[in-house]
């Protein structure tokens, strides 16, 4: 019976049988080019991903209208980023008072 994984995305890959693992891994250790780093190399590694951000911003949620949230994300990669400064724009000018 054929085993399938799902990716985040909701793509399924389906597992390879152990004969056909067998047989991937026979050919990787036949391969002249092939490399296994030692532990102290994988801990020079670099990590895949953005680094760690020095000021840990918390996650929250907001409300807001369909059509403002498409028009939002429409403006491209980095969209929440510029959200974030229009707000602290604001922030700095003056327009969030605190209530009394």
């Amino acid at each position: 019976m054929e085993k399938f994984i799902k990716t985040k995305s909701g793509k399924l890959i389906r597992v390879p049988t152990p004969e056909e693992e067998a047989f991937i891994n026979a050919g990787i250790a036949a391969d002249p080019d092939t490399y296994v780093p030692s532990d102290a190399e994988f801990k020079r590694m670099r990590t895949v991903g953005r680094p760690p951000a020095v000021i840990k911003r918390p996650l929250m949620s907001i409300r807001m209208d369909p059509e403002l949230l498409e028009a939002l994300r429409a403006t491209g990669k980095g969209w929440q980023t510029r959200v974030h400064a229009v707000l602290m724009e604001a922030w700095r000018k003056g327009r969030f008072k605190p209530k009394k």
